[in-house]
């Protein structure tokens, strides 16, 4: 069994008990613990936190415990802001990822919550489509405390020249802003009547055909604050629908 430093162990359990830690920290049984810090920018971001064998019971420790303070519920449960709202082709309303970065450590602080990776990623091929679905399971930790859990996932083409740890640092974006949903961040964007209104006032429908083939067509969504040089490959806008 590989042999963990003592401030690396202490600092683990830390980072995965905290005040919520079960009553025993040998209810953690750690083999290897390997401990990464996600790409950094500017604006913080959260931990990944890799555990080889946790108990059953530890991964969901500290579920339902408490409700968060009010100071923390009332920046999760903010009203989002027109401006950082965008829309994906098929008109699926969003929040950039590190917009989700910003209110987890603006409610908890850098360091205080962390995604955790369950099992490894899975990789689906279309040779067809010449793409690349990744789907890969996370959880999401507060202060030690099993908060959310959900599938990420991100579809690329290999035009687009998208590296296999890119993709997977998308796929991760994708599973904390489901995880997010569990604690009310920008809760409108799955409020029908929000959904409609907003894409009434901020977004347009253009008709684009596939570069791959001109026979295909479709209508995609854009922001009027936008150009059609946002539409993805292999989409390009046409004049007709014909």
């Amino acid at each position: 069994m590989a042999v963990i430093a003592a401030a690396t162990r202490r600092a683990l359990l830390n980072v995965v008990s905290s005040s919520f830690r079960p009553k025993s920290s040998s209810a953690i049984r750690v083999q290897v613990a390997l401990l990464s810090t996600a790409h950094k920018s500017d604006e913080g971001s959260g931990q990944d936190i890799r555990l080889s064998d946790i108990t059953e019971k530890d991964d969901f420790v500290g579920i339902a415990a408490s409700p968060f303070p009010k100071e923390s519920a009332d920046i999760l449960m903010a009203p989002v802001k027109a401006e950082d709202v965008e829309v994906k082709p098929d008109g699926l309303l969003y929040l950039p990822e590190i917009r989700y970065r910003r209110i987890l450590n603006q409610a908890f602080g850098p360091g205080g919550w962390a995604l955790m990776p369950r099992g490894q990623p899975t990789m689906i091929n279309n040779e067809g489509e010449l793409s690349q679905l990744v789907i890969r399971e996370f959880a999401l930790y507060v202060g030690g405390r099993f908060v959310a859990q959900s599938v990420g996932e991100h579809l690329h083409y290999s035009k687009n020249e998208l590296s296999t740890g890119k993709a997977l640092e998308s796929a991760k974006s994708n599973a904390l802003m489901r995880c997010c949903k569990d604690l009310g961040v920008a809760s409108e964007l799955w409020d029908p009547t929000f959904v409609y209104n907003f894409k009434k006032n901020h977004c347009v429908e253009v008709w684009c055909e596939n570069a791959r083939n001109s026979k295909e067509k479709r209508k995609l969504w854009r922001l009027k604050r936008q150009g059609n040089d946002v539409l993805p490959y292999p989409w390009k806008p046409t004049q007709s629908q014909n």
